[in-house]
């Protein structure tokens, strides 16, 4: 029987990534999925896309919108080209995506089977019968629009595909695990993302097994009855109440803790200062984490912002170095020489050691602390690109008499 991992409501957002965005998104996602592989294997990285709290919190951590629905649609295209000049290497290939690329998912199935010999014809089934079950046996009234399989070189594969629903604002997400399936029609889910809202007839719950055998009833199932429901809000902004404060004080003890030791001597990398380590704290949680904690993705935009100045524009620099110094270590890892990726695990162990003791500034005061430097992390946003912060006036000082010419 297949494994639920929890459902979330997300927003039904539109726009574009801009291209200086999706570029650095496509080089954090390669290198985060190349840290993972090395460190826990393939099956580990499927069974973390497979659970839609750890998928939300990877989009975050990218510089996404950290609550929108383009988090699914921006996360598959930044790995699908990210992934591609990796493919024989890594073993995996992201196939499918948005509207007419997901049509093109089992010929792609069948090309990353001829190149590695596994059953295409089998890949290719499975990618029609996910498809078929969110569409059709799963009837909450959202139109899938996107399809997303990512395979593997064993056979094993998850997908992430996305359904929308117009007149509610509200997108929902569905998550697939070869692993967890015995049955594409008895609970095959992973997880389903979304707002429980109305009847759902959920022809894949094992509570419809008489159902499906006599065709003759239907049992309208929520999909997240019991397992833990993580909100996303409507609101743009980053708000306290979307933050678990002390995981985010216990990153930033840890970047404090651990800079000295392990990054500015080991790593030496030029340029690095105490806002990447911070960056890197909340990256090294993505690739270490336990599911536990992502309950609160809205957390990880801290490490590299948001497109849309959310909780504070994306800061380039920092985002570039902190590519640097993951693609320093995973090639040097490569090479038989793991002390960096090493420092990278420290640095998460670190940061859940201190949570139940670091303090800090309150969420508010931390915000306004990076909007405030953004334009020297060379911050940009949808809109543009970061400026200084106007001057504080000082009251206490005369006011010159200023004389209008009209």
């Amino acid at each position: 029987m297949g494994k639920r991992t929890g459902s979330a409501d997300l927003p039904l957002h539109g726009g574009r990534v801009p291209a200086w965005l999706s570029q650095r998104m496509a080089r954090l996602g390669r290198v985060v999925i190349e840290v993972i592989v090395l460190e826990y294997g393939r099956r580990e990285l499927l069974a973390r896309l497979s659970h839609p709290f750890w998928f939300q919190s990877l989009g975050a951590v990218m510089g996404m919108d950290w609550h929108s629905s383009g988090i699914t649609t921006s996360v598959i295209g930044a790995l699908k080209r990210g992934l591609a000049p990796a493919e024989a290497e890594l073993g995996l290939r992201v196939c499918g995506g948005r509207g007419r690329h997901s049509r093109k998912t089992p010929d792609e199935l069948l090309a990353f089977a001829e190149a590695t010999g596994v059953d295409g014809d089998a890949l290719a089934r499975a990618s029609r019968l996910v498809a078929k079950v969110d569409s059709a046996a799963v009837q909450d009234g959202f139109q899938i629009y996107l399809h997303g399989f990512i395979a593997a070189a064993d056979g094993s594969w998850v997908v992430v595909q996305q359904g929308m629903c117009p007149e509610r604002g509200q997108a929902r997400r569905y998550h697939w695990l070869s692993s967890e399936v015995k049955s594409f029609v008895d609970a095959p889910h992973t997880g389903i993302d979304g707002e429980p809202t109305g009847d759902i007839i959920n022809l894949t719950d094992a509570r419809a097994a008489r159902a499906r055998a006599a065709q003759v009833e239907l049992v309208a199932a929520g999909p997240d009855a019991v397992l833990p429901h993580l909100h996303l809000p409507g609101h743009h902004d980053v708000r306290p109440s979307d933050v678990v404060l002390r995981r985010l004080h216990g990153a930033l003890a840890a970047a404090a803790a651990r800079a000295p030791v392990d990054f500015a001597d080991l790593l030496a990398t030029p340029g690095l200062g105490a806002r990447t380590v911070e960056a890197l704290a909340l990256v090294a949680e993505v690739v270490h984490g336990a599911p536990s904690r992502f309950t609160d993705p809205a957390r990880f935009s801290y490490a590299h912002g948001g497109k849309d100045g959310h909780p504070f524009p994306v800061p380039l620099r920092v985002y570039d170095r902190t590519l640097s110094v993951l693609r320093r270590a995973v090639d040097r890892a490569r090479l038989g020489n793991g002390d960096k990726l090493a420092a990278l695990r420290r640095l998460d162990v670190e940061a859940r050691r201190l949570e139940a003791v670091a303090g800090g500034a309150d969420f508010a005061a931390l915000i306004e602390r990076e909007r405030r430097a953004s334009h020297r992390y060379g911050g940009r946003t949808v809109m543009g690109r970061a400026r200084p912060p106007a001057p504080a006036r000082d009251e206490s000082a005369p006011r010159s008499r200023q004389l209008s010419l009209f």
